[in-house]
């Protein structure tokens, strides 16, 4: 098996992800086995929280804004929802924002067939923890679009920091990258790399050389992620700018 396939596996629990973003929402759309559901499923979780957010700042009250993300989430597990996607569906945030002004304006244009609690749950989620992550958004300084993306990007971010660390802990380096995740995104703060590598009893030039790999490595899943969001991979390096200007506010 190629190196690469091997770490894919290794990354759990984002090893379901092998095919694209874009490929699980097609499959599950036409497609019958229980392992393109459960992936659906997973990125529906993932980016339950950025959609939450969208929906708050665009003034709905939190009882309201979980409605109106787990209900888009509903429909998007079922596959009829998601049947009629076209080809030329561009970038993946731009659908699923779409998707969820769509069912917005659906609910406000018809009573709710169902009390708050009514209908069946489609993904558990702790709608009090999204609520207090709200909480700490800054109040004026993102638009509802601007804290949806902003929100994207840090998901991607955490998402592909899990891979790597999953990688590390495949292959026995847990310690190692628990030591030197702070150094992957940014310089790691107050600590100096000579105080790792006395902590790790390693060299320092073997210390600089890990956190070389390491960002090199992060760079690369970074990439990666991007890429599965978007449709033609000539506009990965476009996205890769945006995310950074979402991520700069």
């Amino acid at each position: 098996m190629p190196a690469r396939d091997q770490r894919d596996q290794a990354a759990s629990p984002d090893a379901v992800f092998a095919t694209t973003h874009w490929s699980v929402v097609l499959t599950a759309g036409q497609g019958e086995e229980e392992a393109r559901g459960a992936a659906l499923e997973k990125l529906c979780r993932t980016y339950w929280y950025p959609l939450y957010a969208y929906a708050r700042r665009c003034g709905n009250a939190p009882a309201d804004a979980e409605d109106l993300t787990q209900g888009l989430f509903e429909r998007l597990l079922s596959r009829g929802a998601l049947a009629e996607v076209a080809p030329e569906r561009g970038r993946f945030r731009s659908f699923l924002l779409a998707c969820f002004n769509h069912h917005a304006s659906d609910e406000r244009d018809r009573a709710r067939r169902l009390k708050r609690g009514g209908k069946r749950e489609f993904i558990s989620l702790d709608a009090l923890d999204a609520e207090d992550r709200y909480r700490h958004e800054p109040i004026d300084k993102f638009d509802p679009e601007k804290l949806f993306e902003r929100r994207w990007a840090l998901t991607a971010l955490e998402r592909v920091l899990n891979r790597l660390k999953g990688e590390l802990t495949a292959a026995g380096k847990e310690k190692l990258f628990a030591h030197l995740q702070a150094f992957v995104t940014s310089d790691g703060g107050t600590v100096r790399q000579a105080e790792i590598a006395e902590r790790l009893g390693l060299s320092e030039n073997a210390v600089a050389v890990a956190v070389h790999r390491l960002r090199q490595r992060y760079r690369e899943l970074l990439r990666e992620e991007v890429a599965q969001t978007v449709a033609d991979p000539a506009e990965v390096d476009e996205e890769m700018r945006h995310l950074r200007a979402a991520l700069r506010g």
